[in-house]
């Protein structure tokens, strides 16, 4: 009687090319996560139940040192009307109604939010708080 063992053929797993495209995304998703808004200036917000989303055409941020921020451009708050304006202006070449986005910080005063707010309606644009 002969008896032969039957070879028993494992199953292989070829993950070498896995490795290559797991780096891949990880270096595209480390390069887009850095894309992400350069022009902001770094705050504290206050958390919120709501998500807002809005364009950003034009963004003011307070800082807690209650300083004035157009984009990254430091500006004077007794100026605020006028530059204001002037940005509805430029953005309203564009979109009919800019949106001003409102970004302050936890520290800030309301009293600074609310006359941004102001100078926004004012000028004939849509206005939003970020609450994060």
């Amino acid at each position: 009687m002969k008896l032969n063992r039957r070879l028993k053929s494992h199953g292989e797993l070829h993950a070498g090319s896995l490795n290559d495209i797991l780096f891949i995304l990880l270096f595209f998703f480390l390069i887009v996560s850095t894309l992400a808004n350069p022009n902001i200036v770094k705050v504290n917000n206050p958390s919120g139940k709501k998500d807002t989303k809005a364009k950003q055409n034009i963004v003011i941020s307070i800082d807690k040192n209650q300083q004035l921020y157009l984009g990254q451009q430091l500006i004077n708050i007794n100026q605020i009307d006028t530059i204001l304006k002037a940005e509805v202006l430029k953005q309203r070449v564009f979109t009919d109604t800019p949106s001003v986005v409102v970004n302050a910080d936890t520290s800030s005063y309301y009293g600074e939010v609310f006359r941004v707010m102001q100078s926004a309606k004012k000028a004939g644009a849509k206005v939003v708080a970020i609450v994060k």
